[in-house]
């Protein structure tokens, strides 16, 4: 009889663009796999060569006791329901609740995914501290039995746990990424010749650097600098560091940027640009970055964990300081008149992708967690 396993996430169009690859491959090595979400535009996406969705209710920026005890025991009916061997789950509210109750319901091996820590970890003053002191300690309680495993994406985020004993050494795994399929991007080389684009593709947050990134632009354009800059990708109504939807358009209206809704088809995004900018302030492993690799382009990042961790500084792209306008403008502004380093960043990126980041081996490993099951 095949084993069961059960992703349990908040965003299904979060899991189609990273994880849906994992969902497949485990339907390939014979798993019968079940998605658990709210609903969403992906869904239908997501239930393709068998794997079976199960709606449930989840508020990603509640903070209501009343329904966050609602939402746990909604959560907690679709673990019995499914009665996974492999519960695996992806994003905080899910880790921390799917935790509990596969700790609870004594699922046989419970995989969470911490792939970045979040808005909380992030905000300054007192009432954050709190709240992250009070959510370390929920991660404690739901992370630390024998049966639960735990995958980092870089290694300051295992370090925060393991240094406040949330975690076992043996509990922890490290995979870098979601990984990509290198066989989606084309890495020929853009042409020096015309207008060079440079592009952020991200959430429009403010906290992946979208103001640095327009101030950078502004910067450049006044130095006189002929190069188009390109934001891409759609803001996000629950997450309280949202760029506004008017902001938005009041940039592309004054023309120092411009802001293009996501797409499906980040390759061909990809492929029209000579730059990619992501000026972070702190990330999982960010898989635009991943996905600029595979694509050959020249990277400018922040030195921030996660950012770091996917590139090779001067070699596959910069790091500059978050939160430093002036720096981002002169790291982009590098590249912008030198289109020979440029390129040659852009084939290191490939060959880094190529060695660290497909989708084959990233499935490879989290196969081999979920082998662990009893």
């Amino acid at each position: 009889m095949a084993k069961r396993l059960l992703f349990i996430i908040n965003d299904p169009a979060f899991f189609r663009s990273h994880r849906l690859p994992l969902a497949l491959g485990a339907v390939e090595a014979g798993y019968d796999v079940y998605i658990a979400s709210p609903p969403g535009d992906a869904v239908e996406d997501l239930t393709v060569s068998g794997i079976k969705h199960v709606p449930f209710s989840l508020v990603r920026a509640s903070m209501n006791p009343l329904r966050e005890l609602e939402a746990l025991a909604v959560m907690g009916n679709v673990v019995a329901q499914v009665k996974p061997d492999v519960m695996h789950t992806i994003t905080i509210k899910p880790v921390l609740y799917g935790g509990l109750l596969g700790r609870m319901l004594r699922v046989p091996l419970t995989v969470s995914a911490i792939s970045g820590l979040g808005y909380t970890f992030l905000s300054k003053g007192t009432r954050a501290a709190i709240l992250r002191r009070g959510i370390l300690s929920a991660f404690k309680a739901a992370l630390n039995h024998s049966r639960s495993r735990v995958i980092f994406q870089n290694p300051d985020d295992r370090d925060l746990f393991l240094g406040h004993g949330i975690l076992k050494d043996h509990q922890v795994r490290m995979i870098p990424g979601s990984g990509t399929d290198l066989s989606a991007f084309d890495p020929a080389e853009k042409s020096s010749t015309e207008v060079p684009t440079v592009l952020l593709p991200a959430r429009m947050l403010w906290d992946k650097g979208v103001r640095e990134f327009v101030d950078a632009a502004t910067i450049l354009k006044e130095e006189g600098h002929k190069a188009r800059f390109v934001l891409s990708g759609n803001t996000d109504d629950q997450n309280p560091a949202a760029v506004p939807q008017k902001q938005l358009d009041a940039w592309n209206r004054e023309g120092v940027v411009e802001w293009l809704p996501h797409t499906k088809n980040i390759a061909d995004r990809l492929a029209q640009s000579h730059i990619v900018v992501l000026p972070s302030y702190r990330e999982g492993f960010p898989k635009t970055l991943i996905d600029a690799a595979a694509a050959g382009r020249a990277i400018v990042t922040t030195d921030v964990p996660g950012c770091r961790d996917a590139i090779e500084e001067g070699t596959t792209g910069l790091l500059v300081p978050p939160k430093d306008s002036p720096s981002l403008a002169e790291a982009i502004e590098s590249l912008l008149l030198d289109s020979e380093r440029r390129r040659e960043m852009g084939r290191a990126g490939r060959r880094l992708a190529e060695a660290r980041y497909s989708i084959e081996d990233v499935v490879a490993q989290h196969l081999a967690i979920y082998a662990e099951a009893p």
